[in-house]
C-alpha cells in the first residue's frame, strides 16, 4: 500500500490513478489530519508527499515520520513544486529517500516508487553484511553496532550497505549521490556529508569505520 499526501485534488486523482494502474495499491489524502488517521489503521509500504500543505505541511509530517521508531525507515518520497536547490537539500537532510518536482513525469515517479519499494523489501537470500562491531541483516533490515540495535532511515540504511559492500573503497561525494540516491548532478553533496554525520552518531564507536579520506571522499574499513 502507497500513501499520497497531496491537497489539490487533480492531482491527487492523477497519480492515484497512475499508481494503481500500474499496479500499486494507492490511496490519497488531502492533508496531514486524514493522513496519519489512516497511519493509526494501517502502515503503507511507501509514502509519497507533498511539502505545502494546509495545516501541517510535509517536512513537518516528514519529521514526524523520522522520529518515530515504529515509522523510521519508512520509503519517502518528496514530491513538490518547491524545486529550487535548498528545497531539495532541505528535503533530503530531513530524511526523505528521494525528491520529484512539479511538474513531474508520471512513468518516473512510478518507476522511482518501484525502486525505491525493491530496495525497502530486498529479495530473501540476499547476504549480511559484517564489519568489526557491524553487523547488518539486509532481509531484515536490522543494524547492529555490537549489541545495539540501531534505528536507521532507509538511505542511511541504504549509505551503509553500500559502503559496506565496497569495503575499503574511497568514494567521492558525487558518486555516493549518484550511487545511492541515483542524482547524476552535481552541487548537493552537502547532503553526503550530514548522512555520513548522522550514521557516525547513530553507530556509536563502530562510526569511526566510516573514514573521511581528504580531499576524496568516503571509505568504510582500513586505517585512517
Amino acid at each position: 500500500m502507497i500513501y499520497l499526501v497531496e491537497d489539490e485534488k487533480s492531482v491527487r486523482e492523477l497519480i492515484l490513478y497512475t499508481l494503481n494502474s500500474a499496479g500499486l495499491e494507492a490511496a490519497g489524502f488531502d492533508g496531514g489530519k486524514s493522513f496519519w488517521q489512516a497511519m493509526t489503521e494501517k502502515i503503507p509500504d511507501l509514502i509519497i508527499l507533498d511539502i505545502m500543505l494546509p495545516g501541517e505541511d510535509g517536512l513537518a509530517i516528514l519529521k514526524r515520520i523520522r522520529l518515530s521508531k515504529k515509522n523510521y525507515s519508512l520509503p519517502v518520497i518528496m514530491l513538490t513544486a518547491k524545486g529550487s536547490e535548498y528545497d531539495k537539500v532541505l528535503g533530503l537532510e530531513s530524511g526523505a529517500d528521494d525528491y520529484m518536482v512539479k511538474p513531474a513525469s508520471m512513468m518516473e515517479l512510478v518507476a522511482r516508487t518501484k525502486a525505491l519499494l525493491r530496495r525497502a523489501h530486498p529479495e530473501k537470500g540476499e547476504e549480511n553484511l559484517v564489519l568489526e562491531d557491524i553487523c547488518v541483516n539486509i532481509p531484515a533490515h536490522k543494524v547492529k553496532s555490537g549489541e545495539t540495535e540501531i534505528f536507521l532511515t532507509l538511505k542511511e540504511f541504504d549509505l551503509l550497505v553500500y559502503l559496506l559492500k565496497n569495503e575499503n573503497t574511497v568514494f567521492s561525494r558525487e558518486q555516493l549521490l549518484k550511487s545511492v540516491w541515483g542524482f547524476d548532478y552535481m552541487g548537493e553533496t552537502r547532503t553526503v556529508d550530514t548522512h555520513i554525520l548522522t550514521l557516525r552518531g547513530k553507530l556509536g564507536s563502530a562510526g569511526e569505520l566510516i573514514k573521511t579520506v581528504r580531499g576524496l571522499g568516503y571509505k568504510i574499513g582500513g586505517g585512517a
